[in-house]
């Protein structure tokens, strides 16, 4: 089967979340069962491509966009693992620092910028460089694919072509003023309802579900949550018009990537067999960030973008309750800068209890997951998450919010049957977090109960292999529908 995977981010190139993930490791899988799997996204000023990566133009031409045109270049390259990427160029729009905006916001082209790499998408299949039998986007940043296919090419071979839509997080919707419609092709006609209008606005992610085929989102619990008022953040009665065609595939993880036995990026390698590496992880990572060294008290981490999504504020919160614990906390991240600021000054009125690292460091994330005890997901709503996959990899045991992918994949350890895989709190409070966190921390002190706990983390199983067939089974529908 041939399929083209179209992405705003893709690991090792590009990085703002989970997205990145998810895009790069899918493909790989999928080539794994046979498939030829290709890959679009956008040639980031940000990107080293260093020495391995040759990369060849293939075409350049104009782009029209409303009355404008703007130079859009596709290059081709091969991934370390055999995956051939196409990259849209245009230095303008995508020459930046940021992905999608700086410091000050996003940037206010986006509504432009990710129309061209839409164009540039489609123009791949139009000038033969790749025929797909499927295509596969992500979020709103690829949205506009299946509009433009649906509406600007309907009288086109192109237009039969089966779209799927993952949506990996619906509070990121590409929202803009209306008047940019014609800027990027869009007829007014659309600007119904039913289609891309939301709330006098212009919506690209709604239209990306009226017009795909199928929408899969990264877990069967998010997939009905977002038919909800709660979490469907506005979109909820359009995705019930769809829900027929919706369906939940939880994300799985690269266990090349992630896996303590062959781990170059942790201080010592273990196994679930032989489990000392982990307590020598332990005692090297708090050497390495300054704090009590004695392996008996619990190290809690944290690996999260900083934003009230993930909840934060509870964290702050419940953090300062344990105050009095012999517990310690390092954390990974960065995000909104009020919450850079909050755990800065947490971290400055306890410096013998808490371990600040603003940022996103690839080797400190793989030494905190081998590192320490317990993995902390306090996210007010959570699409899918990676971390309590990695988590469970290294045997940390993770506390969670039951929401979302956390749901789907945490189940509360019993003391009585010794069954389950961490501890989670269903109240987005602070005081249920608390209580989650002290049910951890009661068991941490049962060695045997702790070490059976860290074996069944360590026993489950969310390799990509899974995942993917049932994309490819979904595919595979789409396709003979089509050819009905």
């Amino acid at each position: 089967m041939k399929i083209l995977m179209v992405s705003s981010e893709v690991v090792p190139y590009a990085k703002t979340g989970g997205l990145a993930d998810v895009a790069g490791t899918l493909p790989s899988a999928l080539k794994k069962l046979n498939h030829d799997v290709r890959v679009v996204m956008p040639k980031y000023k940000s990107i080293d491509f260093g020495k391995t990566i040759p990369l060849k133009v293939l075409d350049r031409y104009p782009v029209n966009l409303g009355n404008r045109a703007e130079f859009c270049s596709i290059y081709e390259g091969k991934r370390e693992d055999g995956i051939i990427f196409y990259w849209i160029e245009n230095d303008k729009f995508f020459g930046r620092e940021g992905l999608y905006g700086d410091r000050k916001g996003d940037y206010k082209d986006n509504a432009l910028r990710f129309a061209l790499f839409s164009n540039g998408t489609i123009d791949i299949i139009r000038r033969k460089i790749f025929t797909p039998e499927i295509v596969h986007i992500h979020d709103w940043q690829a949205s506009l694919i299946p509009i433009y296919l649906k509406n600007n090419y309907s009288s086109e071979k192109l237009s039969k072509i089966p779209v799927v839509l993952t949506i990996h997080n619906i509070a990121y919707q590409g929202i803009f003023e209306k008047n940019v419609m014609p800027e990027i092709n869009l007829d007014w006609s659309l600007f119904t309802i039913d289609k891309l209008e939301f709330f006098r606005k212009l919506n690209i992610l709604k239209g990306g579900i009226v017009f795909s085929d199928y929408i899969t989102t990264v877990s069967p619990t998010y997939a009905s949550e977002i038919l909800t008022e709660d979490f469907g953040m506005g979109l909820e009665g359009i995705l019930k018009t769809r829900k027929n065609n919706l369906v939940g595939i939880i994300n799985g993880i690269d266990y090349e990537m992630w896996n303590p036995e062959e781990d170059k990026l942790i201080k010592y390698t273990y196994s679930k067999k032989v489990l000392g590496g982990k307590l020598l992880n332990k005692s090297f990572l708090t050497r390495k960030s300054n704090l009590d060294t004695d392996i008996h008290k619990p190290l809690l981490g944290m690996i999260s973008r900083l934003a009230e999504q993930k909840g934060i504020d509870i964290f702050a919160k419940a953090l300062r309750e344990l105050i009095d614990e012999d517990v310690q906390t390092i954390v990974l991240g960065k995000g909104d800068r009020v919450y850079e600021e909050l755990l800065k000054n947490m971290a400055t009125k306890y410096p013998d209890k808490l371990r600040v690292n603003i940022g996103f460091d690839n080797e400190l994330a793989h030494q905190i997951y081998a590192g320490c005890d317990i993995f902390l997901m306090p996210s007010r709503f959570e699409p899918c998450g990676l971390g309590q996959l990695i988590a469970f990899k290294y045997g940390t045991v993770p506390v969670v919010h039951g929401t979302g992918g956390l749901k789907d994949t945490v189940l509360e350890f019993s003391t009585d049957t010794l069954k389950g895989s961490g501890f989670v709190f269903d109240k987005f409070t602070s005081s249920s977090f608390l209580k989650a966190l002290k049910r951890s921390l009661n068991t941490f002190k049962k060695g045997k109960q702790w070490k059976k706990l860290i074996k069944n983390c360590m026993d489950l199983d969310f390799s990509w292999e899974a995942s993917a067939k049932k994309y490819i089974a979904l595919y595979k529908k789409l396709i003979a529908n089509k050819n009905r």
